[in-house]
C-alpha cells in the first residue's frame, strides 16, 4: 500500500504509522505529490501520532516515484488532488488508486484484493469534495491532531477490508 499526500508531512505518514500498527503484515509505504526530500517528521505530526498512540519512526519525506506506484498494490491519496496526480502523472496505475475515504466506503470486504479494486473501476470514477482528509498543514497540534483521530478511523475501516 503506498499512502499520498501533498508533502509527506502529516496525512500520509499519520495514515501509514495507523496501517502498519493495524495490520503489520501489510506493506506500507508514503510519498508525496510535491515533496521537499528527506524532511523529519514535524513536532506536531510527532504530537498528533503520540495523541493517538502512533509512532512514525525516523520517517523521511519523499517524493513519489515511477517505481512506488508500480510495486503499490493499491495506492491510497489522501485528497482527491493527489488521486487526479496520479491519474495526470502515472496513469498505469489509475486503476488502482483511489481517495481513503472512497476505499473505506466502497471496497468490498471479501474476496481477492485485486479483483475488488478493478470491480470499483477508479480510474474512471470521478473525484469529489467530500473525498478529502482536509490538511492540518499551517494548524496548531489540535488541527493536527484532529486529522490523526480522522485518518486513524478511516484507515482501521479499510484494514478490515484489505484480508
Amino acid at each position: 500500500m503506498l499512502f499520498l499526500c501533498t508533502g509527506n508531512a502529516a496525512r500520509s505518514v499519520m495514515a501509514g504509522a495507523v496501517l502498519a500498527a493495524v495490520a503489520p503484515t501489510v506493506a506500507v509505504e508514503t510519498a508525496g505529490t510535491l515533496t521537499v526530500e528527506g524532511q523529519p517528521v514535524s513536532s506536531r505530526t510527532r504530537a498528533a501520532l503520540t495523541a493517538i498512540g502512533r509512532e512514525p519512526g525516523s520517517h523521511r519525506s519523499r517524493q513519489a516515484s515511477r517505481s512506488h506506484l508500480e510495486r503499490a498494490t493499491l495506492v491510497i491519496g489522501l485528497a482527491p488532488e493527489h488521486v487526479a496526480w496520479v491519474r495526470r502523472e502515472h496513469p498505469d496505475a489509475a486503476a488502482r488508486t483511489a481517495t481513503l475515504r472512497r476505499l473505506a466506503r466502497d471496497l468490498a470486504p471479501t474476496g481477492p484484493l485485486p479483483g475488488r479494486v478493478a470491480d470499483l473501476c477508479l480510474a474512471a470514477v470521478e473525484l469529489e469534495p467530500w473525498e478529502e482528509v482536509v490538511d492540518p498543514g499551517g494548524g496548531d497540534v489540535a488541527h493536527f491532531t484532529a486529522a490523526a483521530v480522522e485518518i486513524d478511523l478511516l484507515v482501521r475501516s479499510l484494514a478490515s477490508r484489505l484480508h
